[in-house]
């Protein structure tokens, strides 16, 4: 997998989730999306794709119990749907 990041859009879902979560995770967070806008198959992430219910997204890890699920869009877009711990994929 090596598709370059140009951009990254949140989702509403995604800025809700995201301003839930504890500072620290928020931090670890933002150092995970600079990794992944260096690198999307970086593998201190994780990135994988998701099958079943969730087939055609993405996920990637920003701790051992926390992902963000996403999707890579045309032309370099990204976009990030939530962010949680494993109940996101609930």
């Amino acid at each position: 997998m090596a598709r370059q990041v140009r951009t990254i859009h949140y989702s509403t879902q995604f800025a809700r989730a995201y301003r839930k979560l504890p500072t620290n995770l928020r931090r670890q967070a933002e150092a995970r999306e600079a990794w992944f806008r260096a690198d999307a198959s970086d593998p201190r992430l994780k990135t994988h794709k998701l099958r079943g219910r969730f087939a055609g997204f993405w996920s990637f890890s920003i701790s051992y119990s926390y992902r963000i699920i996403f999707t890579f869009e045309k032309d370099g877009v990204v976009v990030f749907h939530d962010v949680g711990d494993h109940r996101v994929y609930q």
